[in-house]
């Protein structure tokens, strides 16, 4: 069952905008591994699942009854609270507009975030970038939707074949070696052989 699901996480992105409601192009099924957070609504505190963080908004799966225009705060970690509007509900999700635009970047690299179990390592980053993946002697380009320590989610033209060894060379960066875990509907997974290195990765993105 469960090589058949692709992992969904919380992601982030580095946008002003607030996420937009999910793509429902496809019924690919997804093992959700999301981060939990608190919404706050007056003076109720119900739970909810953070599915993309962007410096403008966030988007959660939520538990309770909201109305767009409704005035929230998002509680992250007990000491890291956001404020914003609801901006579209839909089957089950709500986009948060936040009141003030976010540093993603400091989020994403502030250690303490990392000590308290917030983000254990990177999760993935939304991009939008060209890179080509080399298997044996053929090179195909792809385009890069988001990327992480552990590896990349990928957009091709070409099938790639699930267990293939491959080398994926990115812009400004140099080629890291993975293998395809899964290729579903002109999208994949690339899993890196080794961790990128957390500083190596943010220094990266910075400059991109």
């Amino acid at each position: 069952m469960l090589n058949q699901m692709h992992v969904e996480e919380t992601s982030f992105s580095f946008s002003e905008r607030a996420p937009s409601p999910p793509d429902r192009r496809n019924s690919t099924r997804h093992l959700k591994i999301l981060r939990v957070g608190s919404l706050i609504i007056g003076s109720k505190t119900e739970l909810c699942l953070i599915r993309n963080i962007s410096a403008g908004g966030l988007m959660a799966h939520v538990y309770c009854s909201l109305d767009v225009g409704q005035k929230v705060t998002v509680a992250l970690k007990s000491h890291h609270t956001l404020s914003g509007t609801v901006i579209w509900i839909a089957d089950g999700n709500a986009g948060i507009a936040f009141d003030e635009l976010i540093d993603v970047e400091e989020m994403l690299s502030n250690p303490a975030l990392l000590e308290n179990g917030w983000m254990p390592r990177i999760p993935r980053v939304e991009v939008d970038w060209l890179a080509t993946v080399r298997t044996g002697a053929k090179i195909c380009w792809v385009s890069v939707r988001d990327i992480s320590q552990g590896g990349v989610k990928i957009e091709a033209d070409e099938r790639l074949e699930a267990g293939q060894p491959v080398v994926l060379t990115l812009d400004k960066f140099r080629s890291v070696e993975g293998v395809i875990r899964w290729f579903d509907d002109g999208f994949g997974g690339i899993s890196f052989n080794e961790l990128v290195p957390f500083h190596e990765l943010m220094s990266w993105l910075r400059s991109s």
